[in-house]
């Protein structure tokens, strides 16, 4: 899970380092089908639309609008907008009124908490902020502070009521953290305002959660390429085609502090509290909704390789990329085909 940073509006969970690119290989590149693309800084990240069809900026500020909105109701970092907030600051005591959208994500985290048995949780609020991964404050925590928070991470203690759209938190001092999947939803909610606008092609990039909106202009799937985990930003071990779906990744690399030699990542075991270690590097899914692939994500690096690759499996129209340490990749089913592994020093393990 991801803490807070220095200027952040929003507190992301799931970092995602796959990379858009078209025209790659044997599809040449159309360049009369340039795209009207607007840039924006919100939740925390360089957002950036591109439109490929329909040359309306009314429709990108509608999109970027509705994004600034959402992140409003659930930021941390805004007391006067946030109802993620005001919920965790009623925590103990009395349940709180949410909007649809906040009701809505605050529904699915539970859904993810629910089928990885509680690995990921989306209260894990009180041991992210222990961290402070991702600021100039990271450290390791005290032990005992870190065994007091982990106590208050348990998603059955939050009680929602969807007839009302309440939600309670019912021991003081929980907190939840929506970093997880509140970004994936808010592109979602941007796709959703293209799609009803008339558009057909585009790309929305939010800091690297892709989500793509039809194929690209030639007639084509998007191409997408997946990050290197052990290299630089831009660094590909191969790639993805992809229409109407997103790419969503989590890795235990981005953001990473060292305290006496030891390195520790942001992604936090809500059972021991500190960064999960096992094999998984990173893992990426496609998916058809990314806020499912901000969940997924994040659910299977978790759980591990065995049970993540069983539970992607189990899932209609999701697919998912799974890097270990030694530079294995291993894929589900459905992908198998599709991924081209570009850089040699990965191989294809099953």
């Amino acid at each position: 899970m991801i803490p807070n940073k220095k200027l952040n509006l929003f507190i992301p969970i799931a970092v995602m380092f796959s990379i858009l690119f078209s025209g790659c290989q044997a599809q040449a590149p159309d360049t009369s089908t340039k795209p009207l693309s607007k840039t924006s800084f919100l939740l925390g990240t360089v957002i950036e639309i591109s439109i490929y069809d329909k040359r309306d900026e009314k429709i990108l500020d509608k999109a970027l609008s509705r994004i600034s909105e959402i992140e409003n109701k659930m930021t941390i970092n805004n007391a006067e907008t946030s109802e993620i907030i005001a919920l965790n600051n009623a925590s103990g005591n009395n349940e709180v009124k949410l909007s649809p959208d906040t009701f809505f994500v605050i529904e699915k985290g539970r859904q993810y908490s629910q089928q990885s048995g509680g690995k990921f949780d989306i209260t894990i609020g009180p041991v992210v902020k222990l961290w402070n991964i991702g600021t100039d404050y990271a450290a390791v925590p005290e032990k005992s502070k870190l065994m007091e928070a982990v106590k208050l991470v348990d998603y059955s203690k939050l009680a929602l009521n969807k007839e009302n759209y309440t939600a309670r938190l019912e021991a003081p001092g929980m907190k939840v953290d929506l970093g997880a999947i509140a970004k994936g939803y808010s592109a979602d909610e941007a796709a959703r305002i293209l799609r009803e606008n008339g558009v057909k092609h585009a790309i929305i990039n939010l800091g690297g959660n892709v989500m793509t909106i039809g194929g690209n202009p030639n007639g084509n799937p998007w191409k997408i390429g997946v990050q290197d985990p052990f290299n630089s930003r831009g660094s590909f071990l191969g790639i993805v085609p992809v229409q109407d779906q997103t790419v969503v990744t989590s890795g235990t690399y981005e953001r990473v502090f060292e305290e006496n030699g030891k390195k520790y990542h942001h992604i936090l075991d809500s059972a021991t509290g500190y960064p999960v270690e096992n094999n998984l590097y990173g893992v990426s899914i496609i998916a058809e909704k990314s806020i499912d692939g901000d969940g997924l994500s994040t659910t299977t690096l978790l759980i591990g390789l065995e049970e993540g690759i069983k539970l992607i499996e189990s899932l209609e129209n999701v697919e998912a990329i799974f890097v270990t340490a030694d530079k294995q990749v291993y894929v589900t089913s459905g992908i198998k085909k599709d991924l081209i592994i570009t850089n040699p020093e990965f191989k294809l393990a099953n």
